[in-house]
């Protein structure tokens, strides 16, 4: 195997490495976010876990963050909680933030 063909294998390994990390961090980012908008719309214990996983899966629903956004804004909304789109969008980029350094933390 020639040196180039090496160094081949390790972008790979890396890109893949790298794309598993990201995905974790996702999922880690809307179990975060489920959590703190069951806070908000007042659900607690085993129901805001519950609520946290609902979230996690609607980002299965389409490519981006929209359906996950989407969920959150409709399901806040439903409760009477005042919250703009701008501010839940901040929320999932400071979780995204936390979410990453757990799972760098995690190996």
């Amino acid at each position: 195997m020639s040196t180039f063909d090496e160094r081949e294998k390790g972008f790979e390994s890396k890109f893949v490495h790298d794309s598993e990390l990201e995905f974790k961090a996702m999922a880690r980012r809307n179990k975060l976010l489920g959590l703190w908008a069951a806070e908000k719309m007042g659900i607690q214990g085993t129901d805001a876990e519950a609520y946290a996983r609902e979230v996690v899966k609607a980002d299965f629903e389409e490519a981006g963050d929209q359906d996950v956004l989407r969920k959150v804004m409709a399901d806040l909304k439903a409760k009477g909680v005042n919250q703009s789109e701008h501010q839940v969008r901040r929320e999932m980029d400071i979780f995204l933030t936390v979410a990453r350094e757990q799972v760098q933390k995690e190996g």
